[in-house]
C-alpha cells in the first residue's frame, strides 16, 4: 500500500492561529490508516534535566486484529521502525511494553490487540536547534489473515512544543501509562515481588530441557527469546505452582541455529503479570 504522511510540523503559533488548535496539532502527527489499523506519533514532554525527548507511537487495531512484539512467537512479522529521515536526531530508543500471548491454530504468537503506544526516547544531535523526529513503520496486522502495512509519519520535537502539546492534549498520560507497562530490568534471582527466581537446564534429554521457576501469579505469562534474531524458541506454556511459592515453566530449547553452542548462551526471559513486568538476561548454564 502507498504509505501516507502525517505531517504535525507545528513549531510555533501562527497570526491569527487559534492557540488550543495549534497545541493540539503540535501533540501529534495526525493519523495515518493502514489495513485494519491506524497508526501516530504523539508528543510526551522532555526527560527530566535531560537533554532527551519523549514520544510515542500509537498504534490502533481494529476489533478482532492484531500486531506483533519484537518477538513474534511461532509467525508474525515484528513492527520495524526506521528513523533516518528524522531532522538533528542522534538516536532514538523504543521501549516494548508488556506483550500477551495469541493462541491460534495450533500455534502461538506474541503480541498485541487493541491499541498499543511505543514510548520512545530522542537524543538530538544539538538540543539547542529543533528537531523533527520522522519514521517509516513496516508492521503486520493478522486476523483470520495477516497483512502488511506501513506508515510514514513526522512530528516536530523541540522542549517548547513538547511542553505545550502535553499541557494542551494529554499526551503525556498516555504516554505514561504505557511507559509503565515496558517491563523494567531485573537480575536473576532479584529479591522482593515478581522476578525470574532461577534457570536450571536438563541436559539428559535432546533437545535439552529448560525450567524457569519464577515468583508470580498464576495467570503470569512467559516470553523466552535467544541471544541474536536467528534464534526460533519455543512459546512456554502455563506455569504450574512449584515448591516455596514459585511458578514454574519449562521448555524444549527447539529452534537453536545451526552450529550455535546452547552452553552458556544468554536468554532473555519476560515475565508478564497482572503485577507489572520484569525482564532477565541469564546464561543456559
Amino acid at each position: 500500500m502507498a504509505a501516507l504522511v502525517g505531517t504535525g510540523l507545528v513549531c510555533g503559533v501562527l497570526p491569527g492561529t487559534d492557540l488550543a488548535a495549534s497545541e493540539a496539532r503540535a501533540a501529534d502527527s495526525g493519523w495515518v490508516a493502514g489495513p485494519n489499523s491506524a497508526a501516530r506519533l504523539i508528543a510526551g514532554g522532555v526527560n527530566g534535566d535531560d537533554s532527551a525527548l519523549r514520544a510515542g507511537l500509537e498504534l490502533r487495531l481494529d476489533p478482532g486484529w492484531k500486531t506483533y512484539w519484537r518477538y513474534p512467537g511461532d509467525a508474525g512479522m515484528p513492527p520495524r521502525f526506521d528513523f533516518s529521515r528524522s531532522t538533528n536526531v542522534r538516536s532514538v530508543e523504543v521501549g516494548w511494553p508488556a506483550p500477551r500471548r495469541f493462541e491460534s491454530g495450533g500455534g502461538v504468537s506474541i503480541g498485541y490487540g487493541g491499541a498499543v503506544v511505543f514510548p520512545l526516547t530522542i537524543h538530538p544531535r544539538d538540543p539547542a536547534r529543533p528537531a523533527v523526529l520522522a519514521v517509516d513503520l513496516s508492521y503486520a496486522v493478522c486476523g483470520t489473515l495477516c497483512i502488511p502495512a506501513e506508515a510514514a509519519l513526522s512530528l516536530p520535537v523541540s522542549p517548547q512544543v513538547h511542553l505545550a502539546a502535553v499541557a494542551g492534549a494529554g499526551a503525556g498520560g498516555l504516554l505514561h501509562a504505557h511507559d509503565v507497562r515496558v517491563p523494567r530490568r531485573a537480575a536473576l534471582g532479584a529479591a522482593g515481588g515478581l522476578a525470574i527466581a532461577r534457570v536450571a537446564v536438563d541436559r539428559s534429554t535432546k533437545p535439552w530441557r529448560v525450567r524457569v521457576d519464577a515468583r508470580a501469579a498464576p495467570q503470569a505469562e512467559l516470553f523466552v527469546e535467544g541471544p541474536t534474531a536467528d534464534w526460533a524458541l519455543p512459546v512456554p506454556g502455563a506455569g504450574v505452582p512449584a515448591a516455596e511459592g514459585l511458578l514454574r515453566f519449562e521448555f524444549d530449547l527447539d529452534g537453536v541455529p545451526a552450529g550455535a553452542d546452547p552452553a552458556g548462551a544468554r536468554l532473555t526471559f519476560t515475565l508478564v503479570s497482572g503485577e507489572g513486568a520484569v525482564e532477565t538476561t541469564a546464561p543456559l548454564d
